[in-house]
């Protein structure tokens, strides 16, 4: 290999600090001095093709994952706040959000963290114009409960190692038949921890899906709730009773804005660590293997919801048995995403809905129904994705469940081990679905579904004419 300028010193330094490696220790270890590995990660000096390998080597880390987009959805997420009118006047390019997202991320990340509290403090000043006037001054406003959590479980390839091993010595003293487990888990935790587990009816207009009661060590679980939840709950109180050291660790390494953000964290790492108890790793990697990800058998062998599964297979990180790198995204029937992680590459929005030729979106038109498609992006780059509706909420009669759709996907060179490509030809093109990231940032002009005006492309209504789109032209698309 000749000398590569790649750009790619904030990300062997990103990855080093991941492992816990301390820079000196790197250094020595690929014979360098300490100061030369400090410009690498730098990005002041150049590096070679060899030295590029063994980096990747004690890392422990793919070449691609050097060579491959710094964010998956950094980029994109800029574009959407640049695109506020108060950045207006700067006419700032995509060409140049690409280029500070290639050289410094961290910077990047900063100024997504300003536009998070910028659009919070937003909202929460219109909140508190419409409560006092009684009127609706912006019908536009979106909230972001879980942007955190996805930026932290982004920063870890949602895989935690340290929570993988103390699930699996849980998983050997439970490990009787899936269907059972509930009761093995309820035993676990009053012979490990003296908490009792209680199956109640919520008192009427007292929901709730959960109770601990640390005093009296009782957990008190809704008979609202399926069982498939009740059994996470179990297994995410083993969690938080014996894996909280771990989980502090985790989250010691990440910056979070606020101390709600943290909470919310935990009881995503309390919520992986219980479903890794039900879904081992090594168990559920060799079953996803064998059924090439159908998720609904997956869902039957494990007895699981559907969700739990979907969220299980992203998991599958673990350098040395690798699955297949998925993103997830959950939405709501007005397009809004309360789950978003990629590792498969394919961009997720940050602010706002999805491009609505999604499948992730069609899937309510038949709910319950595993819908998949090749999906096709502006950059060319394609892939397998499937989406199928869950139901959410109380289960009595006379109550209205909400219905959530999940979607989930990889690269389309994964097709041959995902069994819903199998009556898909991936390399027909006449079956790819051509979608974007968002109206707000996709560049096709042929789109009739088209909600905005794209990023960045001037916008002139002609009262004369109309292209497939009141945003769109005759003249824009020639």
């Amino acid at each position: 290999m000749s000398q590569l300028n790649l750009k790619i010193g904030p990300k062997i330094k990103a990855f080093r600090r991941q492992l816990g490696l301390q820079a000196n220790k790197l250094a020595e270890d690929l014979n360098i001095s300490p100061s030369y590995l400090n410009l690498i990660e730098g990005g002041k000096r150049k590096i070679d093709g060899d030295l590029l390998l063994k980096i990747c080597e004690k890392l422990n880390i793919e070449l691609s994952q050097l060579t491959s987009k710094t964010d998956i959805n950094l980029e994109n997420t800029l574009s959407e706040i640049l695109d506020d009118r108060l950045f207006e006047d700067l006419d700032i390019l995509g060409p140049e959000v690409k280029d500070l997202v290639s050289t410094n991320p961290k910077i990047g990340k900063a100024i997504v963290r300003l536009g998070d509290i910028l659009k919070k403090k937003d909202h929460e000043l219109i909140n508190k114009i419409e409560k006092l006037s009684g009127k609706i001054v912006d019908n536009r406003k979106n909230s972001f409960p879980g942007e955190v959590i996805s930026d932290f479980l982004q920063d870890n390839k949602n895989y935690f190692p340290k929570l993988e091993d103390f699930a699996n010595k849980v998983f050997e003293k439970v490990q009787k038949n899936n269907r059972t487990r509930y009761i093995a888990l309820c035993d676990y935790l009053k012979s490990e921890y003296g908490i009792t587990v209680k199956d109640v009816i919520p008192e009427e207009n007292k929901p709730f899906s959960k109770i601990y009661n640390k005093n009296k060590k009782e957990l008190l679980l809704s008979d609202y709730s399926s069982l498939e939840t009740k059994k996470l709950h179990a297994a995410a109180q083993i969690a938080q009773e014996g894996a909280s050291k771990e989980i502090e660790d985790y989250l010691s390494k990440f910056t979070f804005p606020s101390e709600e953000s943290k909470k919310l964290t935990k009881v995503a790492l309390l919520n992986y660590c219980g479903a890794a108890i039900l879904m081992p790793y090594k168990l559920f990697h060799s079953e996803c293997k064998k059924l090439k990800y159908d998720l609904e058998l997956l869902q039957n062998t494990f007895a699981t919801s559907f969700e739990q599964v979907a969220h299980r297979v992203t998991c599958l990180q673990d350098p040395k048995l690798p699955g297949i790198p998925f993103h997830f995204l959950r939405v709501d029937m007005a397009g809004n995403i309360s789950k978003r992680f990629s590792l498969s590459g394919i961009e997720i929005p940050r602010y706002g809905g999805a491009c609505p030729r999604w499948n992730v979106y069609s899937a309510f038109t038949r709910p319950g129904v595993i819908q998949s498609a090749v999906s096709k992006m502006t950059n060319g780059e394609k892939y397998v994705c499937i989406a199928r509706t869950v139901e959410k909420g109380i289960g009595r009669f006379g109550r209205t469940k909400s219905i959530l759709s999940i979607g989930l996907g990889c690269d389309a060179k994964y097709a041959k081990d995902f069994v819903y490509t199998e009556n898909i030809n991936v390399n027909d093109k006449s079956t790819e679905i051509p979608i974007g990231v968002s109206c707000r940032t996709c560049d096709r002009l042929d789109c009739s579904q088209r909600a905005f005006p794209p990023l960045h492309k001037k916008f002139d209504v002609d009262i004369n004419t109309r292209g497939v789109s009141v945003y769109v032209g005759d003249k824009n698309q020639n």
